[in-house]
């Protein structure tokens, strides 16, 4: 067998440890050339998530660096740019991680098919999940539709150990030549908000891996109640990492299990919530259709609102609805790219609910606003409190926005770091929002501000009203 190259072909996986593409591609015996690839997935990112995956290529640039390797960036079709890798380096095969959303497999697959045509041998490996998605089945032998039974029937399974880091990664003779990512400016889009959300990020595998540490000798003993407070650092902010691949879940898994037999109870939420996770993967797999359309068909009807130009959805966007707990979650988003769970949970629900606007409006705008947008997560979530999709929260399950602040954020620490209105002397975080925000916007930190939009109490009225004239 000669030794011709492998190509390492980088895309949600950018770590060293615990990679199983990698591993196998180091222990082949032949060189390895790391490669990412800027296609067109890729340029369709919105700006947040665009910007964080370059930080993540630029770290694990650095990380290969230090073993003695490179990454080779590229832009174009990946198949082209494949093609024409293989064709200047004489590589012989090609290998990367599964992904699971419909566009990645659709990609994949056709690429796959056109390497083996070619004669080049493509092979893909367990991606960035612990089950794969076919692998998990019902006793009748059909996919989960429901997340506890899921929960349950997985949660004893065997998960093998995390694989270290290869200790080398043989490098080929010579180097193909490589875009500087610079040229690519991944953060163009941010325009002038790029360094503040670059302030809020937490970037690369060994940073990843001390945020896992940090949080399991810290937090996940109270993580049952810590993690439904938005005012305390009380979750682990992996959501971040794990979309990368900077983590493997299987990594996290094991330290959650290792925290649950040292007695600590909570970290068994903590494991559910990575089940959580790999069910949005296992739905987006076997129902394309939730990343796009109404997993329940019989909404394809309901009345939902539709316009973007709507005031109600410019004031939804913009943290101005006049309802705290909507705006200050609104405006975390809009600074750091991130959304505390129990602020996505409301905000979704007061758009869907209360303003009666269809969920992919926000859908569309967390997918340009967060950096751990992830396309299966995104829409599940999205779904889940719209009613519309599976094992979703029940249609009369109408949030009060009022009252749920009341309990979760008692001394409005969370709305004291968040709105810069609502007291005399704003926080540091309140303020930078506006330095955040397009100029257009017009809004600034001694503004008024606002009475609700629609308040919470008629908001659920009407979104009663509407599902029962549905006959839902």
């Amino acid at each position: 067998m000669s030794k011709s190259p492998i190509i390492m072909w980088f895309r949600r996986d950018l770590r060293l440890s615990d990679h199983e593409a990698l591993t196998a591609a180091c222990a082949a015996g032949h060189p390895v050339i790391p490669v990412f690839i800027h296609d067109e997935l890729t340029e369709s990112m919105g700006a947040a998530p665009k910007m964080r995956l370059g930080l993540s290529v630029a770290d694990l640039a650095r990380s290969l660096g230090d073993k003695g390797s490179r990454l080779i960036l590229r832009r174009g079709d990946a198949l082209a740019v494949l093609r024409a890798l293989i064709k200047n380096t004489g590589a012989g095969a090609v290998y990367w991680s599964r992904l699971y959303d419909p566009q990645s497999r659709a990609r994949d697959t056709k690429l796959k098919a056109a390497l083996k045509d070619d004669g080049v041998t493509a092979e893909s490996f367990k991606g960035h999940v612990l089950f794969e998605p076919w692998m998990v089945e019902t006793q009748t032998g059909g996919f989960y539709k429901v997340y506890t039974p899921m929960w349950k029937s997985v949660r004893d399974n065997d998960v093998s150990a995390a694989l270290p880091a290869p200790a080398s990664i043989p490098a080929p003779q010579s180097w193909p030549a490589s875009d500087d990512i610079a040229d690519w400016q991944m953060d163009a889009a941010m325009n002038r908000g790029a360094d503040i959300l670059r302030s809020h990020c937490t970037v690369g595998e060994t940073a990843a891996s001390h945020r896992l540490d940090a949080f399991i000798a810290d937090n996940v003993a109270n993580y049952v109640k810590n993690r439904d407070l938005p005012g305390v650092a009380g979750t682990s902010g992996l959501s971040e990492n794990l979309t990368y691949g900077e983590i493997s879940p299987r990594k996290c898994w094991h330290s959650g299990w290792q925290a649950l037999n040292d007695g600590k109870a909570d970290a068994e939420t903590f494991l559910k919530e990575l089940v959580w996770r790999e069910f949005a993967y296992h739905l987006a797999y076997h129902t394309p259709r939730i990343t796009t359309e109404n997993w329940k068909e019989d909404w394809d009807s309901f009345p939902w609102n539709t316009d973007v130009r709507r005031v109600e959805v410019k004031a939804w966007k913009q943290g101005r609805t006049g309802i705290r707990f909507v705006d200050a979650a609104m405006r975390e988003m809009y600074v750091t790219g991130t959304m505390h769970n129990r602020g996505r949970m409301i905000v979704a629900s007061y758009l869907t609910k209360h303003l009666l606007c269809h969920w992919k409006i926000g859908l569309d705008w967390f997918a340009d606003c967060l950096i751990d947008w992830d396309p299966c997560s995104n829409a599940m979530g999205w779904q889940w409190s719209a009613g519309s999709g599976p094992d979703a929260t029940p249609y009369f399950r109408v949030f009060n926005p009022v009252t749920q602040l009341d309990k979760f954020d008692k001394d409005r620490a969370y709305v004291k770091r968040w709105i810069a209105e609502c007291t005399k002397t704003p926080s540091a975080t309140a303020l930078s929002y506006y330095d955040m925000i397009p100029l257009h916007w017009g809004m600034a930190s001694d503004d008024r501000y606002p009475d609700p939009i629609v308040p919470a109490d008629i908001g659920r009225k009407r979104a009663l009203d509407a599902y029962q004239n549905r006959g839902f």
